[in-house]
Order: structure tokens, then C-alpha cells, then sequence
């Protein structure tokens, strides 16, 4: 007869109908002020494009901050094609590819060592060491966190891709 007074399910009912007795419920903030919270400049969404202004209705968002973080959609050699014609060698893939990260994530709010995490896709796994030498100099007061894989193909016949994780830098 006692146990069943002193089981969780029982306490947490006594609990909830004690809390909703005393109107402290109420004081809760409601899933409506939450959103309210949500659209503000410091907290909420924002969708943005290679030049800053609010992305279009595409499919892909290059540029999302939330809540102090910055999320860059996967940045290929090509991404931002003008027409320039370069060489297909990891160098180069690797230099364009951390430009546009990089243009990102300034644009963003943040800086290169505000970079939280990477992920970077190769073609080939033989172009790891030709991507570090490359990826390091972006670096010089150490890296992210980073995870490497080789994939069988990449959009646009990149040689690499990276997304990215930052932190918003606050001024």
C-alpha cells in the first residue's frame, strides 16, 4: 500500500499537480515569448548569401547564424564560379575552397579562429598531406576541431569540400 505513495510516477504527479496548485505555471515562459525571443537580432535566425543580403528561396542556404553560431553550407573550389580558370591541383582546390570559408564566416561575425569545427571531403585521399600544407597556413594559432574523409566524386569537380562550425565574435 506505501509503495505504491513513494514510486517516481506517483511523486512526480503529487509534484506537478503541487506545482500547477501554487500558479507557478504560469510563471513559465510560454512557448509563444519563446519564439517572440527567437526573432530578435541576437538570437534569431538569420539566412544569408554570398553578399550578405537575406538568401533566396534556393534549396541550399550558404550562410545561417543562430544564437551566436555561425553554420557554413559545403564549400567546393567552384562554389562561386566567375569564370576563373585555375589549375586542378589540391593547392589551389584547397586555397579557393578556404577563401570562401573564410569570406563566410567574417561575413558571419566571426574570424578564422573562431572556427569551432571543420569537415572536409576529398576525392582522393592521396591529396591529405597537399591539403594540410595548404589548410595549416590558414591556421597559425592552431586548428579546429576537424574531421577528413575521401569521397568517390564532388560537385562541380572540386578536389575538396569543407563546411564549418564558428562562433560569432562578439566586439
Amino acid at each position: 500500500m506505501f509503495s505504491d505513495l513513494f514510486t517516481r510516477r506517483a511523486f512526480a504527479t503529487r509534484f506537478a499537480t503541487l506545482f500547477s496548485g501554487l500558479g507557478l505555471a504560469a510563471a513559465a515562459p510560454s512557448a509563444e515569448a519563446a519564439a517572440e525571443n527567437a526573432k530578435d537580432d541576437t538570437g534569431g535566425v538569420k539566412k544569408l548569401g554570398w553578399d550578405g543580403k537575406p538568401a533566396g528561396t534556393g534549396f541550399i542556404t550558404p550562410l545561417i547564424t543562430y544564437n551566436g553560431v555561425i553554420y557554413i553550407a559545403g564549400q567546393g573550389a567552384h562554389s562561386h564560379d566567375t569564370g576563373e580558370t585555375f589549375p586542378k591541383d589540391i593547392d589551389n582546390h584547397t586555397k579557393h575552397v578556404m577563401e570562401y570559408v573564410k569570406h563566410y564566416v567574417e561575413l558571419g561575425g566571426g574570424t578564422m579562429d573562431s572556427i569551432l569545427q571543420l569537415t572536409v571531403f576529398l576525392a582522393k585521399i592521396e591529396d591529405y598531406d597537399g591539403m594540410n600544407n595548404v589548410f595549416k597556413t590558414y591556421f597559425p594559432n592552431g586548428g579546429p576541431a576537424r574531421t577528413t574523409v575521401a569521397v568517390a566524386n564532388l560537385p562541380g569537380d572540386s578536389l575538396v569540400e569543407i563546411n564549418c562550425t564558428a562562433a560569432i565574435v562578439k566586439s
